[in-house]
């Protein structure tokens, strides 16, 4: 490992570790998530800290290769009304960035609830989250070749960005529904039916 590259995982080991001790008498026992929408620290300016389209993390241009770093690191994360996501805890909140989403659904599982499917998603950090009305799936085209993107919120505003692998399992999953009189392709989950795209371009798509 280079020089830089040792500089920038001590670093980011020190930052974990004050974070840590300003959150630890203070976070869910339960959950064994910091109540970061609870607390108002004054803005400290930003870090030179990103987290990839990808899911990695990168700490002064440095990947974090210690999962349990990337672990601690999210669960302080928040991201604001203003758009921007911050590392905060009760006494300073610092900016980073995020070029997509801050984590990742690598993994689906599908199963049934009272009668219902149920879609339960890992992320790349942990977080174990079932689709439905608390944490709803959506459903985005981007770019000039159209890539269908799907988004799971969460918690706050924190949404995971479900991989290419898993998306595609999970339109295996879907079908076409009547919403507000169109018909559109959906994916059920949790009681709530979650709306992918209309029908008719799904079609063309598919040509």
């Amino acid at each position: 490992m280079a020089a830089g590259e040792i500089k920038a995982t001590e670093d980011a080991a020190g930052l974990a570790t004050l974070i840590s001790r300003a959150a630890a008498d203070t976070g869910d026992k339960n959950r064994g998530l910091p109540p970061v929408d609870r607390w108002n620290p004054p803005f400290c300016g930003d870090i030179d800290m990103e987290i990839r389209a990808d899911g990695t993390w990168f700490y002064m241009g440095t990947p974090i290769g210690r999962a349990p770093l990337v672990r601690l690191f999210s669960t302080v994360l928040r991201r604001d009304e203003d758009g921007r996501t911050y590392l905060v805890t009760p006494v300073e909140k610092v900016g980073i960035r995020v070029v997509d989403a801050p984590f990742v659904a690598v993994e689906m599982n599908v199963g049934e609830e009272n009668g219902t499917p149920l879609l339960t998603f890992r992320t790349n950090v942990g977080d174990v989250v079932a689709a439905g009305p608390e944490h709803p799936l959506r459903f985005v085209m981007h770019g000039e070749n159209a890539e269908l993107k799907p988004y799971l919120l969460v918690r706050g505003r924190l949404e995971a960005l479900v991989s290419r692998a898993v998306m595609y399992d999970l339109v295996e999953l879907g079908e076409v529904v009547e919403i507000d009189g169109v018909a559109m392709f959906a994916v059920r989950s949790g009681g709530v039916t979650f709306p992918v795209m209309p029908a008719d371009e799904l079609d063309a798509l598919s040509r």
